[in-house]
């Protein structure tokens, strides 16, 4: 039974990172096919900084990721105050009218969105494709943020309002730091969110606006580069390594407690 719980453990993460090696490797051939490896060259990376197209591309889903994710942070964290603080009747009504936008395809939400800018005649480009990604973002905030704040102690932003905070103050230094892990996933997610998506951003962006799945699928009709490869292959060791920190810095913490939970003990 061991072996073969190992060997199926074995299947499901080859099947989650074999695609990602083989790009990574691919990222690497000197030939532009993605069947044979001829040849290790850094070309494409070359290539890469100087292709205007991709890098453009990459620079506006960079943009819209971070302009939507912080808008949808502040949003998503107000509303998450404002639905905790209700009675439970209108809690359950509103969260699952905010449930939603996530459980609806991206393909209609898409279209929705460039139906309703078409209709207030707004211009298709950065507000719109911001303003859309803002909306399926802040779900995903509200989300994360509630269970934060469902359990946390009401009784201590009273005694903090007690012993001489205003509630801006106690919402500050009480509330802010109890929540911020809810606020800090909902924003990583949220930029996620806006990196990966496509549809949306096909239906409300416009030629200068487009962001690189946009672009991504605009070359597959003909070919799509290495150079892409090489793009993908960086974006995956800059998470990876942040990921890698993430950890080590929370197990070094969690190292650090136990120590003075010991030492106090």
């Amino acid at each position: 039974m061991k072996f073969l719980s190992k060997f199926y453990v074995g299947l499901i993460y080859a099947f989650l990172y074999l695609p990602i090696a083989v790009l990574i490797v691919f990222s690497f051939n000197d030939a532009k096919s993605r069947t044979v490896f001829t040849e290790f060259t850094l070309k494409w990376y070359e290539k890469l900084f100087t292709n205007d197209i991709i890098l453009t591309a990459f620079a506006n889903t960079l943009f819209v990721a971070l302009v939507a994710g912080i808008c949808a942070v502040i949003l998503g964290t107000l509303a998450a105050i404002g639905i905790n603080a209700m009675n439970r009747k209108l809690q359950g009504l509103l969260l699952n009218v905010t449930y939603l936008p996530m459980i609806n395809p991206d393909i209609i939400t898409g279209v929705s969105l460039m139906l309703l800018f078409v209709f207030i005649r707004m211009e298709l480009g950065f507000t719109s494709l911001i303003l859309a990604h803002i909306t399926f973002n802040v779900p995903i905030v509200i989300f994360n943020v509630l269970p934060k704040l469902r359990q946390l102690d009401k009784n201590v932003y009273n005694a903090a309002l007690d012993l001489g905070c205003n509630p801006a103050q106690a919402f500050r230094k009480v509330i802010m730091p109890e929540i911020m892990p809810g606020i800090l996933a909902g924003f990583l997610l949220s930029v996620t969110y806006s990196f990966d998506d496509f549809a949306v951003s096909f239906f409300t962006s416009s030629a200068d606006s487009q962001t690189l799945s946009v672009v991504i699928y605009s070359m597959v009709r003909m070919k799509v580069s290495p150079e892409i490869n090489a793009l993908s292959t960086i974006m995956f060791v800059v998470v990876l390594f942040i990921l890698l920190l993430v950890n080590i810095n929370g197990a070094r913490k969690k190292k650090n407690l136990e120590l003075t939970a010991k030492e106090e003990g």
